[in-house]
Protein backbone atom coordinates (compact mmCIF):
# COMPACT_ATOMS: atom_id res chain seq x y z
CA UNK A 1 0.00 0.00 0.00
CA UNK A 2 3.13 2.11 0.98
CA UNK A 3 4.51 1.73 -2.16
CA UNK A 4 1.41 2.53 -4.32
CA UNK A 5 1.02 5.66 -2.29
CA UNK A 6 4.28 7.11 -2.96
CA UNK A 7 4.16 6.10 -6.79
CA UNK A 8 1.17 8.46 -6.56
CA UNK A 9 3.04 11.45 -5.10
CA UNK A 10 5.25 10.80 -7.37
CA UNK A 11 3.26 11.17 -10.64
CA UNK A 12 1.65 13.77 -9.36
CA UNK A 13 4.32 15.96 -8.75
CA UNK A 14 4.61 18.98 -11.13
CA UNK A 15 6.94 19.17 -14.03
CA UNK A 16 8.15 22.39 -12.91
CA UNK A 17 9.32 20.32 -9.53
CA UNK A 18 11.29 17.48 -11.60
CA UNK A 19 12.78 19.92 -14.16
CA UNK A 20 16.28 19.64 -14.43
CA UNK A 21 19.31 22.37 -15.02
CA UNK A 22 19.50 20.54 -18.64
CA UNK A 23 17.88 21.84 -21.54
CA UNK A 24 17.96 20.83 -25.07
CA UNK A 25 16.69 22.98 -27.84
CA UNK A 26 16.38 21.38 -31.89
CA UNK A 27 16.13 24.57 -34.64
CA UNK A 28 16.61 25.63 -37.90
CA UNK A 29 18.45 28.41 -38.81
CA UNK A 30 19.04 31.02 -41.39
CA UNK A 31 22.69 32.15 -41.15
CA UNK A 32 22.47 36.21 -43.13
CA UNK A 33 25.80 37.62 -43.90
CA UNK A 34 25.77 41.40 -42.68
CA UNK A 35 28.94 42.69 -44.47
CA UNK A 36 30.70 42.59 -47.57
CA UNK A 37 34.53 42.97 -48.88
CA UNK A 38 36.20 45.28 -51.61
CA UNK A 39 38.44 42.96 -53.47
CA UNK A 40 40.26 45.19 -55.96
CA UNK A 41 37.10 46.71 -57.43
CA UNK A 42 34.95 43.59 -56.93
CA UNK A 43 32.43 43.02 -53.98
CA UNK A 44 32.63 39.34 -52.63
CA UNK A 45 29.51 38.72 -50.32
CA UNK A 46 29.50 35.55 -48.41
CA UNK A 47 25.55 33.96 -49.10
CA UNK A 48 22.60 33.37 -46.71
CA UNK A 49 22.54 29.91 -45.92
CA UNK A 50 20.32 27.30 -44.06
CA UNK A 51 21.01 24.80 -41.50
CA UNK A 52 19.71 22.98 -38.68
CA UNK A 53 21.43 23.86 -35.38
CA UNK A 54 20.98 21.92 -32.35
CA UNK A 55 21.87 23.43 -28.36
CA UNK A 56 22.59 22.55 -24.96
CA UNK A 57 21.70 24.73 -22.37
CA UNK A 58 22.55 24.36 -18.18
CA UNK A 59 20.98 25.94 -15.87
CA UNK A 60 22.83 27.58 -12.60
CA UNK A 61 20.69 26.08 -9.52
CA UNK A 62 17.73 28.46 -8.80
CA UNK A 63 19.41 31.54 -9.97
CA UNK A 64 17.78 33.37 -13.88
CA UNK A 65 21.61 32.38 -15.45
CA UNK A 66 22.29 29.96 -17.44
CA UNK A 67 25.40 28.84 -20.20
CA UNK A 68 24.18 27.40 -23.69
CA UNK A 69 26.51 25.64 -26.49
CA UNK A 70 25.18 26.42 -29.84
CA UNK A 71 25.59 23.29 -32.02
CA UNK A 72 25.23 22.73 -35.66
CA UNK A 73 25.22 20.21 -39.00
CA UNK A 74 27.84 21.67 -41.62
CA UNK A 75 27.02 24.85 -43.30
CA UNK A 76 27.65 24.82 -46.79
CA UNK A 77 29.13 28.00 -47.47
CA UNK A 78 29.33 29.62 -51.04
CA UNK A 79 29.93 33.67 -51.49
CA UNK A 80 29.48 35.74 -54.27
CA UNK A 81 31.66 38.15 -56.42
CA UNK A 82 29.35 41.50 -58.02
CA UNK A 83 26.13 39.14 -57.51
CA UNK A 84 27.61 36.64 -59.85
CA UNK A 85 28.33 33.32 -57.36
CA UNK A 86 31.71 32.29 -56.95
CA UNK A 87 33.48 28.79 -58.51
CA UNK A 88 33.64 27.29 -55.07
CA UNK A 89 32.64 26.94 -51.54
CA UNK A 90 33.71 25.42 -47.99
CA UNK A 91 32.05 23.99 -44.93
CA UNK A 92 32.00 25.26 -42.12
CA UNK A 93 31.00 24.64 -38.05
CA UNK A 94 30.16 27.51 -35.89
CA UNK A 95 30.33 26.19 -32.24
CA UNK A 96 29.11 29.11 -30.15
CA UNK A 97 29.24 29.05 -26.34
CA UNK A 98 27.05 32.03 -24.42
CA UNK A 99 26.64 33.25 -20.68
CA UNK A 100 22.45 34.10 -20.21
CA UNK A 101 19.80 35.47 -18.11
CA UNK A 102 16.52 34.50 -18.35
CA UNK A 103 13.87 37.04 -17.27
CA UNK A 104 11.41 34.26 -15.16
CA UNK A 105 8.02 35.82 -14.90
CA UNK A 106 4.72 34.79 -14.26
CA UNK A 107 3.90 34.75 -18.03
CA UNK A 108 4.69 31.64 -20.43
CA UNK A 109 7.34 33.82 -22.06
CA UNK A 110 11.11 33.77 -20.82
CA UNK A 111 12.96 36.02 -22.43
CA UNK A 112 16.91 36.40 -22.73
CA UNK A 113 19.77 37.71 -23.47
CA UNK A 114 23.33 36.42 -23.66
CA UNK A 115 27.17 37.13 -24.56
CA UNK A 116 29.88 34.87 -25.40
CA UNK A 117 32.37 33.99 -27.61
CA UNK A 118 32.42 32.24 -30.77
CA UNK A 119 34.41 30.31 -33.41
CA UNK A 120 34.57 29.57 -37.43
CA UNK A 121 35.90 26.36 -38.28
CA UNK A 122 36.25 25.62 -41.71
CA UNK A 123 37.15 22.57 -44.02
CA UNK A 124 36.71 20.98 -47.75
CA UNK A 125 37.46 24.02 -49.53
CA UNK A 126 36.76 23.37 -53.11
CA UNK A 127 37.03 25.02 -56.75
CA UNK A 128 38.85 28.58 -56.57
CA UNK A 129 38.44 28.80 -52.48
CA UNK A 130 41.85 26.84 -52.06
CA UNK A 131 42.41 27.32 -48.03
CA UNK A 132 40.13 29.46 -45.25
CA UNK A 133 41.85 29.99 -41.78
CA UNK A 134 39.76 29.41 -38.94
CA UNK A 135 38.78 32.23 -37.11
CA UNK A 136 37.16 33.64 -33.32
CA UNK A 137 35.14 36.02 -32.35
CA UNK A 138 32.45 38.00 -30.16
CA UNK A 139 28.65 36.61 -30.25
CA UNK A 140 25.24 38.39 -28.68
CA UNK A 141 21.98 36.51 -28.38
CA UNK A 142 18.72 37.74 -27.47
CA UNK A 143 15.57 35.26 -27.81
CA UNK A 144 12.72 33.78 -26.25
CA UNK A 145 11.22 30.20 -25.03
CA UNK A 146 7.46 30.07 -25.07
CA UNK A 147 5.56 27.22 -22.64
CA UNK A 148 2.46 26.24 -24.16
CA UNK A 149 -0.22 25.78 -21.36
CA UNK A 150 -0.85 22.33 -21.58
CA UNK A 151 3.23 21.31 -21.70
CA UNK A 152 5.34 19.84 -19.62
CA UNK A 153 8.53 20.23 -19.79
CA UNK A 154 8.87 21.27 -23.56
CA UNK A 155 8.52 24.46 -25.33
CA UNK A 156 9.82 26.84 -28.41
CA UNK A 157 11.63 29.29 -28.71
CA UNK A 158 13.07 31.87 -31.20
CA UNK A 159 16.11 33.93 -30.99
CA UNK A 160 18.41 36.06 -32.81
CA UNK A 161 22.34 35.89 -32.95
CA UNK A 162 24.97 38.21 -33.80
CA UNK A 163 28.92 36.75 -34.50
CA UNK A 164 31.87 38.80 -35.13
CA UNK A 165 33.33 36.83 -37.93
CA UNK A 166 36.12 37.47 -40.60
CA UNK A 167 37.78 34.20 -41.98
CA UNK A 168 40.86 35.06 -44.06
CA UNK A 169 40.27 33.31 -47.47
CA UNK A 170 42.84 32.25 -49.82
CA UNK A 171 41.82 31.85 -53.77
CA UNK A 172 43.22 29.32 -55.90
CA UNK A 173 44.30 31.81 -58.53
CA UNK A 174 47.81 32.25 -59.69
CA UNK A 175 48.62 35.08 -57.20
CA UNK A 176 47.39 32.69 -54.11
CA UNK A 177 45.51 36.39 -53.40
CA UNK A 178 44.51 36.72 -49.58
CA UNK A 179 41.85 38.57 -48.35
CA UNK A 180 39.24 38.71 -44.80
CA UNK A 181 35.59 38.03 -45.78
CA UNK A 182 33.92 39.70 -43.70
CA UNK A 183 30.80 37.84 -42.89
CA UNK A 184 29.66 39.06 -39.52
CA UNK A 185 26.15 36.82 -39.27
CA UNK A 186 22.73 37.37 -37.77
CA UNK A 187 21.09 34.33 -37.53
CA UNK A 188 17.98 33.36 -36.75
CA UNK A 189 16.57 30.22 -35.24
CA UNK A 190 13.43 29.19 -34.52
CA UNK A 191 12.96 25.42 -32.68
CA UNK A 192 11.95 23.46 -29.55
CA UNK A 193 13.32 22.93 -26.56
CA UNK A 194 12.52 20.53 -24.10
CA UNK A 195 14.08 20.63 -20.41
CA UNK A 196 15.27 17.69 -17.98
Amino acid sequence: MFKQLALVALLGVSASAIAGPWQVKLGGSVLAPTSDTKLGEATVKAEHEFNFTPSVEYFFGESNFSAELLLAAPFNQNATIDGARLDGKFKHLPPTLTAKYNFNNSSRFTPYVGIGATAFIPWDESGLIHKVKEDFGFAGQVGVNFQPADAKNWGVFVDVRYADLNPEITLADENRTKFKLDVNPIVYTLGYSYRF
